[in-house]
């Protein structure tokens, strides 16, 4: 799973995402309410794991403008608050579960999974733009009918600008989905792997896909 997981307490965060990632998910920090709203509005999770008390704007806010802006990937809240009024304000702002602190680590796995079970029963659908063709399942790629070998986080940035086709992506927006939030990395690395991309996916043979807007980002769109 690709879970974005919102907590302010740092030592907490930390070591729920590096559980979660030794079960083989992907996960993305955030440690404010305005840092997981940013990174939320992106389609690049299948589950969001939101602690209710966040600085900046709290998880029950942050669901309701998600869902007000007619996002629809699950959320799970997290919180120290077991009142049935606090459990029924979080499921009525739109979360889709409520699991109350301190919590077992295998009840925080279970949860993740019942509530991403319907969406990956069918399996992810592959993605399609032009001739260029990516299943997030086994991460292989084409671009028409030749195989393109990609590495992880070369496959995360594609996918990334897959789903916002047509759309200019803002690097820091590109950078936080496919490294983290916290992660140290800077446009220069960014540079570096679209470079590598340019190279695997267009070539002297097919036309250019992915752009260059100076002083946004990338975009991945059709030559006229």
């Amino acid at each position: 799973m690709r879970i974005l997981l919102v907590e302010d307490d740092r030592e907490i965060a930390e070591y729920i995402g590096r559980g979660l990632e030794e079960e083989g998910n992907r996960v993305t920090l955030c440690f404010d309410g305005a840092a997981g709203l940013r990174a939320a509005q992106t389609p690049a999770y299948d589950i969001l794991v939101l602690d209710v008390m966040l600085p900046l704007l709290d998880g029950i806010e942050l669901t309701r403008r998600l869902r007000a802006a007619n996002i629809a990937t699950p959320i799970l809240l997290l919180t120290a608050r077991d009142a049935a009024q606090d459990v029924v304000r979080g499921l009525d702002a739109g979360a889709d579960d409520y699991l109350t602190k301190p919590f077992s680590f295998d009840v925080l796995l279970a949860r993740l999974r019942a509530r991403t079970r319907v969406n990956q029963s069918a399996g992810p659908a592959k993605l399609e733009y032009s001739d260029l063709t990516i299943d997030p399942e086994s991460h292989q790629a084409w671009r028409g009918k030749t195989a393109v070998n990609l590495t992880r986080t070369e496959f995360a940035i594609v996918e990334h600008l897959m789903r916002s086709a047509g759309r200019v992506v803002p690097r820091a927006r590109l950078i936080e989905a496919v490294w983290g939030a916290e992660r140290e990395v800077g446009n220069n690395n960014l540079d570096v792997f679209i470079r590598f991309l340019r190279v695997k996916l267009d070539g002297p043979h097919h036309p250019r896909l992915i752009h260059t807007v100076r002083g946004l980002g990338y975009c991945l769109r059709e030559e006229p």
